[in-house]
């Protein structure tokens, strides 16, 4: 990519239509936001990465790089940007994955360094795995079971057994619980 302008080649609106689209197209790298109104941001970077293992992904989200940058980067991602950062951040982004490179801000390696000695561990959502806590917080957000499995393509009951574990691993008894949790962890707004 070097220094010529950055050429946009998709866009999609949901999480179905952006795998559908990268699937089937050649992209450099993908930008992904983790909020899309159909299915998770972490899910559709699951399949992608499944599909596509050498396509850079960089993650753009609203949410605080403490909870999430880590867990993207786990899934595959190539790099993480907070939608507050300014556009240049993103263009710097950008060209780095596309030249094979991962991204990380300075501030955010400095946070990840940092949050990865307190995460060892006292934070109960930190036992959960990534599909675990993708369903945790819709859960969390107020999300119906049936809507979740819709949303995932999960059968209503595999929702039910992950909420079991969640509460299991959490120490919780509730949904009610886990909202309060997530809300007094900034885990949602």
């Amino acid at each position: 990519m070097g220094d010529e302008q950055i050429l946009v080649a998709g866009e999609a609106a949901t999480g179905n239509d952006a795998l559908a689209a990268i699937i089937a197209g050649d992209f450099d790298v993908v930008v992904l936001d983790l909020s899309l109104p159909d299915r998770s941001g972490l899910d559709v970077l699951a399949q992608v990465k499944a599909s596509k293992p050498q396509l850079p992904v960089l993650i753009l989200s609203v949410a605080p790089e403490e909870e999430f940058a880590l867990r993207a980067l786990h899934s595959g991602a190539s790099g993480y940007l907070e939608k507050r950062s300014v556009p240049e951040q993103l263009v710097t982004a950008i060209k780095r994955l596309a030249q094979g490179k991962s991204y990380l801000s300075n501030e955010q390696a400095e946070r990840l360094v940092l949050d990865a000695d307190r995460q060892n561990s006292d934070r109960p959502h930190d036992l959960l795995s990534p599909r675990e806590f993708e369903i945790f917080l819709m859960i969390a957000g107020g999300k119906p079971a049936s809507r979740i499995a819709a949303d995932l393509g999960l059968s209503v009951k595999t929702v039910n057994n992950h909420r079991t574990r969640i509460l299991r691993k959490m120490s919780m008894k509730s949904n009610a619980e886990l909202i309060r949790y997530a809300i007094q962890h900034q885990l949602i707004c």
